[in-house]
């Protein structure tokens, strides 16, 4: 049984709920439709297209938010991604669609999907470990899953998981029916490029013994498999890991039983996972 450090492990957790709403932000309505939070930084900038009231900045309702993020960008207040994400309002209808690279930056709600791929040999569980390429925008060189990434506009948490899996892992979609959904992670963040509102559908897949992923679209530098007591140990000791698998793991870890009973306890509720 590894080593309890649980300061360190709800310091993990900690570092993804530094946001705290509203914190000097206002709300963006599309017309009556509320979808994102916004910082005083970013009024001048949404001047042109949104009017200021007593509930913050509304955007008319015909407004297009995919030019919305083209004008942002133009500004040089984010840098394109070329990949279109739903914007979600707070009923979680899908009200149009943006720039992923914008969502931080109006306070939008995301959704990303994370994969543990998992191998039993004997009586030892071992984790296959992502490190990520040198220039990945976000957290370069840091440990990584599998395969995750971010729900793209229309896709479903199960149609996501596919199209990372296959993207970054070369992970055929036979494979994947085997994956389970084992918990569902909320987290609001301030970072560099804004505020984070993200939840993380999380899966589990055991894998043969024989498969070896292969990095696909270069968003990965190598895979390597580890024990996880030793995935277990870089998180408890480091920073190495990519700030938000940090959780991913924890629940992992708490499944497993890698904690002590009062640990597990103070660990379940800090993560608050469905």
């Amino acid at each position: 049984m590894p080593d309890d450090a649980t300061d360190r492990f709800l310091a993990h957790i900690a570092r993804c709920r530094t946001a705290h709403l509203p914190g000097g932000r206002k709300p963006i309505r599309l017309g009556d439709a509320p979808f994102g939070w916004v910082d005083p930084r970013l009024f001048d900038a949404l001047a042109p297209l949104a009017t200021k009231d007593g509930n913050g900045l509304c955007l008319p309702p015909d407004t297009g938010l995919e030019q919305l993020g083209a004008h942002l960008a133009a500004l040089g207040l984010y840098r394109s991604h070329g990949e279109l994400f739903d914007v979600r309002d707070d009923e979680d209808r899908v009200i149009g669609q943006i720039d992923r690279g914008a969502l931080p930056l109006l306070g939008c709600r995301a959704a990303g999907v994370h994969l543990n791929g998992l191998v039993r040999r004997d009586d030892a569980l071992f984790l296959w470990v992502a490190h990520r390429a040198a220039d990945k925008r976000l957290d370069p060189g840091k440990l990584d899953h599998l395969a995750a990434g971010g729900l793209c506009a229309g896709l479903t948490a199960a149609e996501a998981l596919v199209k990372e899996a296959g993207e970054e892992a070369g992970i055929q979609p036979e494979l994947l029916r085997d994956a389970t959904e084992v918990a569902t992670i909320r987290y609001a963040m301030d970072r560099p490029e804004g505020l984070r509102r993200d939840t993380l559908y999380c899966y589990d897949l055991v894998l043969p013994e024989d498969f070896i992923p292969q990095p696909v679209d270069g968003e990965v530098a190598f895979f390597e498999l580890m024990p996880l007591e030793t995935v277990f140990r870089i998180v408890r000791d480091t920073r190495d890991v990519k700030f938000n698998v940090n959780l991913v793991l924890i629940d992992l870890f708490l499944r497993e039983g890698m904690f002590a009973p009062d640990a597990a306890c103070l660990l379940r509720e800090a993560l608050d996972t469905e």
